[in-house]
């Protein structure tokens, strides 16, 4: 058995209880047997079994008062995965299906994702169970200041720097940076990213996952001599990634005519109004089927998984992870499907990639294609440590000058280990080596 095997087979024993997590695993090691073959100081220093340990994970409790003045216990999670070639960096999911699998399949990722970006940044990731939806605005603040006083223990700015993620906006980055900036008593704004703009925030950063995610796949398809003005494009989800790639979808031509949220989908064969959908899910907080008040041609259709069903040149799961399954996947392909691009992570299983593959589509992987958020969180963290603030223009140049440099490393390293134009393979062994080698270079311990 080779030395893959072997260890994929410890890291499932060992967490037999988070299949995310392995779900992960298993895909970025389907990429690694020829690069295993060519580096056996790989195996000499246990690589594969280093990379899926984290190197710590904090559990805690977050106990907080209700509007009733009620208290109410939440866990609270940070791992930090690895820091082998900068500080952990890695947004706080708020999620009442946070556990620390979940963490954990995120921080692994997170790990490849920021070595992809070519910035010094390492992989954690952190969250709670807790549910921000139906709370209210004290709950919110009671809550996001007794989580860091916690966590405040474990992030600095060359340590460890936490954003956002589901649930964790800007609205609560700005509850938690306040509190740490009491409990701290100094200004030490880089210690976390996704800021307002008054207080050490990028601009571009809200924008900055969904921008990157079009930059790439607008790249891939490039690459590829397709064009994607014209292209029709369905996208699950319509929270910050989705809103921002649909923006920039129109900005580059192609149109958008589907978007979901945990409540159904609309479809608009004229043209999702993208600032109407932002401005009834980021401002007013409404149902997604209120769209249709203001655009009465529009279709709304409850429950958010027939959203596949929509013929489409482009798929942008941008909402959760395992959104499109291998049945999904096949009617994607069956209704003319060119190209998908993760938005979100892990959006597709593995059995739906291996499929998308097969027949031919070009897939943008997510810890390449929605590489832009922590790309421009990492753009916040230099402006912070410089004291200054950069322009509109030159961060969006920036970014989009990191997804095409992603995108040509991902090719690259696809096509030295035999495996052809495929970016899962690529990014995969891309991020990989860039931390295997680091690991390597730091010692065994």
């Amino acid at each position: 058995m080779s030395y893959v095997k072997e260890a994929l087979e410890r890291i499932k024993a060992r967490n037999a209880s988070e299949p995310e997590f392995i779900q992960a695993v298993e895909e970025v090691f389907k990429s690694l047997e020829p690069v295993i073959e060519k580096h056996p100081e790989y195996v000499k220093a246990k690589i594969l079994d280093r990379i899926a340990e984290p190197e710590r994970q904090i559990i805690f409790r977050v106990p907080w008062v209700d509007d009733k003045g009620e208290l109410q216990i939440n866990r609270g999670f940070r791992i930090q995965f690895n820091g082998a070639i900068g500080p952990y960096k890695g947004g706080l999911r708020f999620h009442p299906s946070v556990y620390i699998g979940i963490i954990k399949f995120l921080g692994f990722e997170q790990i490849f994702k920021n070595a992809l970006t070519g910035l010094p940044i390492g992989g954690g990731k952190g969250g709670s169970d807790f549910d921000p939806k139906g709370k209210s605005e004290d709950e919110i603040i009671r809550f996001c200041e007794s989580f860091m006083l916690e966590l405040q223990r474990h992030i600095g700015p060359d340590t460890d720097v936490p954003a956002g993620d589901i649930g964790v906006g800007a609205r609560e980055i700005g509850y938690l940076y306040g509190q740490y900036r009491r409990i701290r008593g100094a200004f030490e704004n880089g210690v976390i990213t996704g800021k307002g703009i008054v207080y050490g925030g990028s601009l571009i950063r809200p924008e900055a996952t969904g921008y990157g995610l079009m930059y790439f796949v607008h790249e891939m398809l490039n690459y590829n001599g397709v064009e994607l003005a014209g292209k029709t494009i369905v996208i699950s989800g319509s929270g910050n990634v989705a809103t921002h790639a649909a923006e920039k979808a129109h900005e580059l031509g192609a149109k958008v005519v589907a978007m979901s949220d945990s409540s159904g989908y609309i479809y608009d064969a004229n043209g999702v109004d993208v600032d109407a959908v932002s401005r009834l899910k980021n401002v007013e907080r409404k149902r997604i089927s209120e769209y249709l008040k203001d655009h009465p041609t529009a279709e709304f259709t409850e429950g958010w998984q027939g959203i596949w069903s929509i013929p489409c040149d482009v798929a942008l799961p941008c909402a959760t992870q395992n959104d499109i399954d291998l049945e999904k996947a096949k009617l994607l392909v069956l209704n003319g499907v060119l190209a998908v691009g993760e938005g979100a992570n892990m959006p597709c299983t593995n059995e739906a990639i291996t499929y998308f593959l097969e027949k031919g589509i070009y897939l943008a992987p997510a810890k390449a294609a929605n590489a832009g958020g922590v790309a421009t969180s990492a753009l916040e963290m230099s402006q912070n440590s410089q004291r200054l603030y950069w322009s509109r223009e030159e961060v969006d140049t920036k970014l989009k000058g990191i997804m095409i440099s992603i995108h040509q490393h991902a090719v690259e390293a696809a096509e030295s280990y035999g495996f052809g134009y495929n970016l899962v393979a690529g990014a995969n062994i891309a991020g990989f080596k860039r931390v295997a080698d680091a690991m390597v270079q730091q010692g065994k311990y």
